[in-house]
């Protein structure tokens, strides 16, 4: 079996080789992803966390720090696949730890690498089913883990056409920590052993960050020069093709609210001189906040459109948001993350295509802590309405912040599964 899937992954790999290079898809650290580790590493039986990209590394933020503290000697590797990701776990490491990319799933490639790192457990956020990674871990008795585990619709359906294989695979996983009990008969109906899966719940909900009600926001308003009179509306984790409707309903809310400002927080920041020249084409001004500093913030103006083109930072600026609309939403993009806004108490406001999120959306939908709107006309009327009463976007946010801190826990319970698995 695993010849023949390594033979489908050379000659996928040969056909997507070009596709990469026309894209510049490759970066610094693909070496890695090739199985090229430095020479000197010696991490000494670590624990490996792999987290694909920016919002599954923001997951285990805090389960990295409370293993750390009960594995006080052990150090820890941290894998990625993006280049975004990978600077957030950056940000989780101390001295003595790495940061790498994970490796192709390709056997020789993957021998190589875990007989480079030797870890004592591989833990995967969210969903990662890679067949030859988890079988090598398997045969070296080495325990994996799939924490805040979830399977999308989309995911369910394709892994349904191959459940005979993926059955194999799943079975050699110690401990599935799923999100929800739907999630949790997903695993089982695939093929995972029953007494492996846990419901433990979503540790998006637990990122300290959310709620640190103690940081103080005013510099990130002093830094965009926004008056007390002016009003921010912060569009995160945007495509393309929504920017522009984006801009179109700021254009036509601007003239009942000419204080209202605009920042547009591309998903990929590298899109940032492309979302640059789409402001133009509506007659604004784009302002990258890379180039911003105490020094020149005063330079901004009324016809300002701002862009978020760092990674990291846009808690920071839903922290000054009046209200927030999250993207990839409005295009087939399935959303992003709702819950940095939500635990700033931020009225929040998606399209119809948030099914990546659907568990976390349907909660907030039933406590009416967040607004679904089906186009650009119902986003421009949902935002005009939150403008012209702000005791009812006060309360949406409010709401929506409360549903946060009730839902805390799942990082504890984890920790708490692999503790009994691997004492």
């Amino acid at each position: 079996m695993f010849i023949l899937y390594d033979l489908i992954f050379i000659i996928s790999a040969l056909i997507y080789l070009p596709i990469y290079l026309f894209r510049r898809k490759f970066h610094q650290g693909f070496l890695a992803r090739l199985g090229f580790l430095p020479l000197d590493l010696k991490l000494n039986n670590p624990i490996w966390i792999h987290a694909v990209s920016v919002g599954e590394a923001m997951a285990i933020k805090e389960l990295v720090k409370e293993l750390k503290r009960v594995y006080p000697t052990k150090k820890f590797v941290i894998s990625t696949v993006t280049p975004t990701g990978n600077k957030i776990a950056q940000r989780l490491v101390q001295e003595g730890d790495f940061v790498t990319y994970l490796p192709l799933d390709f056997g020789l490639i993957i021998r190589h690498t875990l007989n480079k790192i030797k870890p004592s457990l591989f833990i995967i956020a969210e969903t990662e089913i890679w067949p030859n990674l988890i079988t090598q871990l398997y045969r070296r008795k080495i325990p994996v883990i799939l924490v805040n585990a979830r399977i999308s619709d989309r995911a369910f359906f394709g892994y349904r056409k191959i459940k005979l294989l993926l059955k194999s695979v799943l079975e050699k996983i110690s401990l599935f920590c799923a999100q929800t009990d739907r999630d949790a008969q997903r695993f089982q109906a695939l093929g995972a052993p029953g007494e492996k899966v846990k419901v433990t719940g979503n540790m998006k909900f637990d990122v300290t960050d959310y709620t640190d009600s103690k940081k103080d926001y005013t510099d990130y308003r002093r830094k965009l020069a926004l008056e007390s009179k002016d009003r921010l509306l912060v569009a995160g984790s945007t495509h393309p093709g929504e920017e522009e409707m984006i801009l179109g309903v700021y254009k036509d809310l601007l003239n009942d609210f000419p204080n209202l400002k605009l920042l547009l927080a591309p998903r990929h920041p590298e899109r940032a001189q492309e979302v640059a020249n789409l402001i133009k084409q509506f007659n604004f001004e784009p302002l990258r906040i890379s180039l911003l500093d105490s020094a020149n913030w005063e330079f901004t103006n009324s016809r300002t459109v701002f862009i978020l083109d760092t990674v990291g930072q846009l808690i920071n600026y839903y922290a000054i948001a009046e209200i927030v609309f999250v993207g990839g939403s409005l295009i087939k993009k399935g959303g992003h993350n709702i819950l940095e806004p939500a635990s700033q108490g931020k009225p929040i406001l998606f399209g119809p295509y948030m099914f990546n999120f659907r568990d976390i959306i349907d909660l907030f939908l039933i406590h009416q802590a967040a607004i679904s709107v089906y186009n650009i006309e119902e986003l421009k009327r949902k935002i005009k309405e939150l403008l012209d009463s702000p005791t009812q976007a006060q309360k949406l946010g409010q709401l929506a912040k409360d549903l946060i801190l009730s839902n805390t826990g799942a990082t504890k319970r984890n920790l708490e599964l692999i503790r009994e698995l691997t004492p």
